[in-house]
């Protein structure tokens, strides 16, 4: 143990991977290829943001939602970097968490821990309403059918009772995955990000076909200030890249493969979203993206005048939003592992089924209480609660390289952040000024969050905690 006693005690990298006093049981299995870990972070990122944010950014932002997008996509890079310095010195699962742990100190590590419990498991849940949006939306298309509204909406869609059974299905779909181990779920992931790709290049062509010029005047009619606020807004599709760092235990050469998969998920992500967003805002007027479903259907619908290319677009969500569930839950267990495995919730997070090593039990918990958020409670109102949760994250890894650096300057890591200080600093600042565009409820709502998490730190975790002395093999 380093650091000071108490709250701020800190776990030494000499005990990464394994932690301290982690039993044999607790460690999972390397089976991941670099490739396969970078589907992971686009599959995490690419997902049910760019099929549905236009629908706020642009009204917002009008065409300049360009603009707005290389202002998230900066700051996602920024961070990025950051990420691939530490996930290359650090690698071990739990992300932000771990990095907070061995950095910065035990208090801080768990309200990390639940600003990833937010980002992953919320919007987990919140994808998992979305995708029975558009699973009901390609039933239309393809036999003119949808599943009845009290069996697809959640209470409080409207209804005075209803579950959205779809959702249910698909979080209990991923967790079969995922049981069967991470290697199986990391090839499907990899085909699904392939063909949503392939889905989101095919929209970019098409749309391209029916740009008009005019379709972007006036290019910013709410100035600077609509650009930022809807940066604040776009920066949620960007969300899912640090899922990358939580698969630090169970990809092969993870120094080297961590920074690549993380950088390359990056581009490949910026690259799809203004590619897309350059061709939606062409094709379509700016006052026709209010309040659209299913906009980029509608649009492809709008510029072929046929119906088939909307049924390839929707399916292709349906896809992509399935491989987004697959991906955050596997982040939301890999977290609650790692956080379990340092005794600061219970045990029963880190233990590994000794067939498939993947955390079975930690699993089935996580996808029961997310199936029933996205089955019972409409969630819309959280997206910007999981950008705070992520953005205060992304924080926290910025500020630990430069901790980093100067406390172990010797550590070897795989990668170096470029322009050290500046970068790490313009991520913090980035991160900062995306914070200040976030509604005060959100604020007020993470604060009650952040007092949750500090009494069970206070009432339970500082006291079982590896770290805690009394809890010291004798």
């Amino acid at each position: 143990m380093t650091g000071p006693v108490g709250i701020m005690r800190r776990k030494p990298t000499s005990a990464i991977p394994a932690a301290e006093g982690a039993k044999v049981e607790t460690q999972l299995k390397r089976s991941m290829s670099t490739f396969q870990l970078t589907c992971i972070g686009v599959g995490s990122t690419v997902g049910t943001g760019i099929f549905f944010i236009f629908s706020e950014a642009v009204p917002t932002a009008g065409p300049a939602v360009i603009f707005s997008f290389v202002i998230a996509a900066i700051t996602a890079g920024l961070t990025a970097l950051c990420y691939a310095e530490l996930a290359s010195s650090i690698p071990a699962s739990g992300s932000t968490y771990t990095y907070a742990y061995t950095i910065i100190g035990e208090f801080i590590a768990l309200l990390v821990g639940a600003c990833l419990i937010l980002e992953y498991g919320v919007s987990t849940a919140a994808v998992s309403v979305l995708w029975s949006q558009y699973l009901n939306d390609l039933l239309d298309r393809i036999f003119g059918v949808q599943i009845p509204e009290v069996l697809s909406h959640a209470p409080g869609d409207g209804l005075g009772f209803g579950i959205n059974l779809p959702a249910m299905i698909l979080v209990a779909l991923c967790a079969i995955l995922l049981i069967r181990g991470t290697s199986e779920s990391a090839r499907v992931n990899a085909v699904m990000v392939v063909i949503k790709i392939g889905i989101l290049a095919m929209f970019a062509v098409v749309g391209f076909f029916g740009f008009d010029i005019n379709n972007l005047e006036p290019f910013a009619p709410f100035g600077v200030a609509g650009i930022g606020a809807a940066s604040g807004l776009i920066f949620f599709s960007f969300i899912g890249l640090d899922a990358v760092s939580t698969a630090g235990e169970e990809v092969n050469n993870p120094k080297k493969a961590l920074p690549i998969a993380l950088i390359s998920a990056l581009l490949v992500v910026t690259v799809i979203y203004l590619t897309v967003t350059l061709s939606a805002i062409g094709a379509q007027p700016q006052d026709e993206f209010a309040g659209q479903e299913a906009g980029l259907s509608a649009i492809l619908e709008k510029v072929t005048g046929s119906n088939w290319p909307s049924i390839v677009l929707s399916a292709g969500a349906v896809i992509s939003i399935f491989s987004v569930t697959l991906v955050t839950l596997y982040g939301q267990t890999r977290v609650l592992f790692a956080v379990s495995r340092d005794g600061l919730i219970p045990e029963v997070f880190s233990e590994v089924n000794p067939r498939s090593l993947s955390p079975v039990k930690n699993t089935i918990i996580v996808a029961i209480v997310v199936a029933l958020m996205g089955g019972f409670i409409p969630l819309d109102f959280l997206a910007d609660l999981v950008s705070m949760g992520t953005l205060v994250a992304f924080m926290v890894v910025s500020v630990g390289v430069v901790i980093l650096r100067r406390r172990e300057p010797d550590l070897e890591r795989g990668f170096k952040v470029p322009l050290y200080p500046v970068l790490p600093l313009l991520s913090v600042a980035a991160c900062i000024y995306l914070i200040t565009q976030l509604k005060l409820l959100t604020w007020f709502l993470f604060a009650i969050w952040l007092a949750a998490t500090a009494l069970l730190y206070f009432t339970y975790s500082r006291k079982h905690s590896r770290l805690n002395p009394e809890n010291a093999p004798r």
